[in-house]
């Protein structure tokens, strides 16, 4: 393997293997749901108050692309729109039980995928690695944590 030239060059380099085995886990197993609605259902299961137009700015596309992905995934059982019940002009998107299996089954797969290729590594390094993953997603978080408290600029 060419060595990459800088510890940034590496951590792309590691991030398309680790996507690479991640899809490999999706479609090894013949998911039918495409991955753009895959990416909603996710989306929509770790946010409970998630409505068509938070969804838009969450993929950044229009609302009305949102809508019909979320069209499409209602029409195959894997989504229901619901009035939220503090204030009934809104719906929100529920993921409904066959969503969540789903997606369950999906993070099990991807867990396992991942698994086998930590097993073909030294302990020793799967710790260090660990420790630099923590350190990394820290170091992201402040990032992104700063760049919401700064003032929007205008050109």
């Amino acid at each position: 393997m060419e060595r990459p030239p800088n510890l940034a060059a590496a951590i792309d380099a590691a991030a398309e293997a680790l996507i690479g085995v991640l899809d490999s886990a999706t479609t090894r197993r013949h998911v039918t749901v495409p991955p753009t609605q895959l990416r909603v259902l996710s989306l929509i299961s770790t946010r409970p108050e998630t409505n068509v137009n938070r969804l838009a700015e969450l993929l950044e596309v229009v609302p009305s692309s949102a809508s019909r992905l979320c069209d499409r995934l209602e029409a195959t059982g894997l989504l229901r729109r619901v009035a939220d019940p503090r204030d009934r002009r809104e719906v929100r998107l529920v993921p409904t039980a066959a969503a969540e299996t789903l997606l369950r089954e999906l993070q099990e797969r991807r867990h396992q995928a991942v698994q086998a290729v930590l097993d073909r590594m030294p302990d020793r390094v799967q710790d260090e690695l660990l420790i630099a993953l923590l350190a990394f997603g820290q170091a992201a978080t402040v990032t992104a944590d700063a760049q919401a408290d700064s003032p929007a600029r205008t050109a």
